[in-house]
């Protein structure tokens, strides 16, 4: 019996016609798996490198609508796709319904340097920084529903044919539960599906996703596909949370830091096609297969972002090594890695100190990866709940920069 037979928690495969493939306007997602928006990981080098492991919807990490209308630099490259990437898919954020109309025009439109049109546009309405909500964006714009509903409808209505997807939390706190209203409104309007990361903005990442609101969500919302987030550490977790819920698909986001291949595996135990049913995956990779990846991981980096992408690749290197005992030593040396040739020589060394051939520890699959912060007060703009009718956008928010949500 393999380690993933051994970890696998009771959990079965996929059944043939078990599961069906959900469409998100005209695309249609198998495995119904998505990536999850993370600022300064979810760029077009570990999109690619996750496409290469399995199948899915991967999204770009997120853009602002107001960097984009006034051509910020910054926010051109990071909305850059490869020229291969299909579908092109992009989180956009922003609190201005006209800002938005006119990025999503843009993005729908290929007016960008190079680019051509995107396929999907997914909507940030999760972000709990307090950067972030203070100045009344991110997860706090579903406490204004009007506001809410005029940024969504905008989106909508200038993307033609491109389906736009709404993403968002339970809510601020649990004194103030605003999912069971976002999904009904964004379905209203038009929205292709919604994603929940069921946790509220209070938790930030902490404690455990709240999966009964998927499936409430799922039950509010019969029309288009939901999505459920949160707590998607192995493929088994998927296949629970599907099952439990009755969601239509999983969005995975920190689970796959530093685990690309979970794509992988999440594509076997879906199997090929809904009528196919799934199977057990193969073993996790040994130290060798992860430092490979690794180093192409970090070769994607350089060639998109030039010499700086090694500074980049630095935080996922504790990610990738999580679960194998290989000492702190060369864990301090990678996150002070200065370029590629130190990276292979790092790398080397750290193959001939320790078994290429070393497994993962098994209880490391669950260990959380990224943020761990959290519960914290969500700070709102003075008088934001005084009228939850207004529609006025808040002031200066535009040019925030949120984490993902």
């Amino acid at each position: 019996m393999g380690l993933r037979s051994e970890v696998n928690h009771g959990v079965a495969p996929a059944s043939p016609g078990e599961f069906a493939a959900p469409h998100v306007g005209p695309l249609e997602v198998w495995p119904p798996v998505v990536l999850a928006p993370m600022a300064g990981v979810t760029n077009a080098p570990f999109r690619r490198l996750c496409r290469d492991f399995g199948a899915g919807l991967y999204v770009s990490e997120m853009i602002t609508a107001r960097g984009l209308v006034d051509g910020h630099l910054k926010t051109n490259r990071l909305s850059h796709f490869d020229p291969d990437e299909t579908p092109r898919s992009i989180q956009l954020y922003g609190t201005a319904p006209d800002d938005i109309g006119r990025a999503v025009e843009m993005l729908v439109g290929g007016e960008r340097a190079g680019e051509g049109r995107v396929d999907h546009v997914d909507m940030n309405f999760g972000c709990p920084m307090p950067k972030v909500t203070r100045k009344g964006g991110g997860a706090a714009i579903p406490l204004r529903p009007r506001l809410f509903e005029s940024i969504v409808r905008a989106a909508v209505d200038h993307a033609g044919d491109v389906p736009v997807t709404v993403k968002f939390r339970i809510g601020t706190d649990d004194d103030h539960l605003t999912f069971l209203d976002a999904g009904r409104i964004a379905e209203a309007v038009g929205a292709a599906a919604v994603s929940l990361h069921a946790r509220t903005a209070e938790q930030l990442y902490s404690g455990e996703a709240d999966w009964s609101a998927v499936a409430e969500l799922k039950a509010a919302v019969t029309t288009i596909p939901v999505f459920g987030n949160g707590d998607v550490w192995e493929p088994w977790d998927a296949l629970r949370l599907m099952r439990s819920t009755g969601c239509d698909g999983v969005v995975v986001g920190r689970g796959c830091l530093g685990r690309p291949w979970l794509f992988g595996d999440l594509a076997d135990v879906f199997g090929p096609d809904p009528s196919s049913g799934g199977a057990e995956p193969g073993d996790p990779p040994t130290l060798g297969d992860a430092v490979a990846a690794m180093a192409r991981h970090a070769r994607l980096l350089v060639d998109w972002a030039g010499p700086h992408g090694i500074r980049d690749f630095r935080k996922h290197t504790g990610w990738y090594l999580k679960g194998y005992p290989t000492g702190p030593a060369v864990r301090d040396a990678l996150q002070k890695v200065r370029d590629l040739d130190h990276l292979d020589e790092l790398l080397a060394g750290l193959l001939v100190a320790c078994d290429p051939s070393m497994a993962l520890d098994p209880a490391s699959l669950r260990i959380p990866r990224g943020h761990r912060n959290g519960p914290k007060p969500v700070v709102l703009p003075e008088g934001w709940l005084d009228d939850p009718e207004d529609a006025t956008p808040p002031v200066d928010a535009g040019e925030l920069v949120p984490s993902g949500g």
